[in-house]
């Protein structure tokens, strides 16, 4: 679900706000002052710099790591009906996750810098880790649809819990109770677990979406409803903006929709480049995460830059080959047709130079030589009689034929040895690394269930959804 089969606009479609889809036509619409509600819609991709570990990683996923606390399945730590009977897996994993232990990417520093210079209208996330609070976004511009660590209360009676107890109970891994007297309720996060509805600030701000005069998705598989209904809400003249690994949803099907497919980070800088913010914008996420830690992720940046790009032109030589191949094999299948039409007693492909039909190359001139061979045969025939003539061509074109068939079937294998050994030479393109994010607790609306898939960004490698 989430992905849409609309078809993507044509080339020369013109856009009908933007002066052309890229990203500094973007950044032309902002400094005009024409883009001054911008909502932006954020997924698991904008956290995968901060090194918040995935959920399925084999060893070092943080699913794994529970296992050896005997849960009925992975995603049983966010079943509300399993945190009653047993709350312990999930403090566990909350002391893992808990804020403060990772920090801000330059994607939450660039939504923030949106936010102090007016332009931010709302940001929709589904994060539970809090890195848009820490990089500086108001709490009141940020809707987080699936709920976060930033408060907690009584799973029973609702009564809030203090944050500086909750964090004391995460640290030692000891589930808190409720402080109210008579009621024994367990504390949790107001993190979305499955049977739970989202919070009613998601539902009561999704109108906003419709109010934008830009949209910016960052880092998100759109695959979880209703989350990934929000970007269809702008109106049609609306420019989209998909900061992400790989297209979704049904962006790159309107004329004002524009693609930077990559990591979010290296999206937002682009972006910064282009309205002239970039130093600021460094600068301002430097004065929040350190010098130290700022520095780590931009490395961790560029290396992961490298490998999607030596990922891209592994896939584009592939890509060639096969072209490549395909072209070699519809250019034979010419050459044995006009095998077919040379004159009698001339043999196909097989043979030395001297004895054999034309090759791809010559597909067009062999043809023209053996049409002038035969009527050349022809009128040395002339003074024969009509059934000596008759035979003649009828056994030399049987011979013709025959060796034709035998020549075409070497040609074919000959093709197939080589296809196989292009094959063999050819290095399948890896699949891309897991997304190392928390792209959105378990979401339910109306008790529907999906599944928490860590990785794939931004495609990333990211979330996946699923109804149970």
């Amino acid at each position: 679900m989430g992905q849409e089969a609309s078809q993507p606009v044509l080339p020369d479609t013109p856009p009908r706000t933007l002066s052309d889809r890229s990203l500094a036509a973007v950044a032309d619409l902002i400094r005009s002052g024409r883009a001054k509600r911008i909502v932006v819609m954020t997924g698991a991709g904008i956290s995968t710099a901060a090194g918040i570990p995935d959920f399925r990683s084999p060893k070092t996923g943080l699913y794994h790591n529970l296992a050896r606390l005997n849960l009925p399945h992975p995603e049983a730590v966010f079943d509300i009906d399993f945190f009653r009977e047993d709350p312990r897996p999930f403090y566990v994993l909350a002391k893992e996750l808990y804020p403060g232990n990772f920090q801000p990417t330059v994607s939450h520093a660039f939504i923030a810098l949106l936010a102090r210079k007016g332009l931010l209208r709302m940001l929709f996330t589904q994060n539970i880790d809090c890195l848009e609070r820490a990089a500086g976004v108001p709490p009141e511009l940020i809707i987080e649809a699936h709920g976060s660590f930033a408060t907690q209360r009584c799973i029973e009676c609702k009564t809030p819990f203090p944050d500086d107890a909750m964090r004391a109970h995460v640290e030692r891994g000891d589930p808190p109770s409720c402080p109210r007297e008579g009621c024994d309720g367990l504390v949790k996060p107001d993190i979305v677990f499955f049977g739970e509805r989202l919070p009613d600030a998601f539902y009561e701000g999704s109108s906003i979406a419709a109010q934008a005069d830009l949209v910016l998705v960052m880092g998100t598989s759109l695959t979880v409803h209703p989350f990934a209904g929000l970007p269809r809400l702008a109106p049609e003249p609306v420019p989209r903006v998909l900061l992400n690994r790989e297209c979704v949803g049904d962006l790159g099907t309107r004329a004002d929709d524009v693609l930077r497919l990559g990591t979010c980070d290296a999206g937002v800088r682009d972006l910064a480049d282009a309205l002239g913010w970039r130093g600021e914008l460094e600068s301002a996420w430097e004065e929040v995460v350190g010098k130290e830690e700022a520095q780590r992720q931009r490395r961790g940046a560029i290396v992961e830059e490298d490998e999607m790009r030596r990922l891209a032109e592994r896939v584009e030589t592939k890509l060639e080959i096969s072209d490549t191949t395909a072209k070699a094999a519809d250019d034979d299948e010419a050459a044995n047709d006009c095998g077919d039409k040379q004159a009698p007693g001339t043999a196909a492909r097989g043979g030395t130079k001297a004895d054999t039909g034309p090759g791809p190359e010559e597909g067009v001139e062999g043809c023209k030589e053996g049409d002038a061979g035969k009527e050349g045969e022809e009128e040395e025939k002339a003074g024969r009689k009509d059934g000596a003539r008759e035979g003649t061509a009828t056994e030399t074109e049987t011979a013709a034929a025959t060796t034709t068939g035998k020549g075409a079937e070497e040609g074919s294998d000959a093709r197939v040895a080589n296809a196989d050994a292009e094959a063999d030479t050819t290095t399948d393109a890896p699949a891309p690394a897991p997304n190392s994010s928390i792209d959105a607790n378990p979401e339910i609306a109306g008790h529907e269930k999906r599944e928490k898939v860590g990785g794939s960004g931004g495609g990333s490698p990211e979330e996946k959804g699923q109804k149970v």
